[in-house]
């Protein structure tokens, strides 16, 4: 799939813990194929940042050809990278959305311990807001009420019909072959 080189295309979104290690991440580019290699640029980010203070607003950063922006509340770092011809308004608009997105999921209780109890919203969060690299939306509460629903969507009993449909439809299905 080719991308419109006018659209503009986030390479990961972090979420590591003050000692740097990670919490929530996604890849959308194979510039850090492996696990070591994506392991070794979450240390470098780290490395480079970690003695600024980007509390209040988020700041950029560019270092091996990519723009980083970047920022920090109680124990936890945040991160949107993309390329060096990336818009760092957009890059930042991203971050924001992250940020407040998980901050309007856990009730303002934005710290290490809430965000891995609720490891799944970060994470569908994340899915919201980016699909492939490209941007999908960065209002947070529009980020926040899509998640919230697949969570009600995703419980136990709907889970349950969900996995008993399944069941039963393959069932259907091998019985229906096996009288043919």
């Amino acid at each position: 799939m080719e991308v419109d080189p006018t659209v503009p295309v986030v390479k990961n979104m972090l979420l590591l813990d003050s000692e740097g290690k990670r919490i929530a991440v996604k890849y959308f580019s194979k510039d850090w194929p492996t696990v070591t290699a994506q392991a070794n640029y979450e240390k470098s980010v780290f490395a480079k940042t970690n003695r600024t203070n980007a509390r209040g607003e988020a700041e950029i950063t560019m270092f091996d050809d990519v723009i980083v922006v970047y920022k920090f509340v109680s124990d936890l770092m945040f991160f949107v990278t993309g390329s060096q011809d990336e818009n760092e308004l957009i890059l930042a608009t991203v971050l924001q959305a992250f940020f407040e997105s998980v901050s309007l999921l856990l009730r303002g209780a934005v710290e290490k311990k809430t965000v891995l109890e609720n490891l799944d919203l970060a994470l569908l969060a994340i899915d919201e807001i980016i699909d492939g690299g490209l941007i999908l939306e960065t209002d947070a509460a529009t980020v926040a009420g899509r998640v919230a629903m697949r969570g009600a969507e995703d419980g136990p009993a709907t889970t349950e019909q969900t996995f008993s449909r399944a069941f039963a439809s393959a069932k259907e299905q091998i019985t229906r072959s096996l009288l043919k």
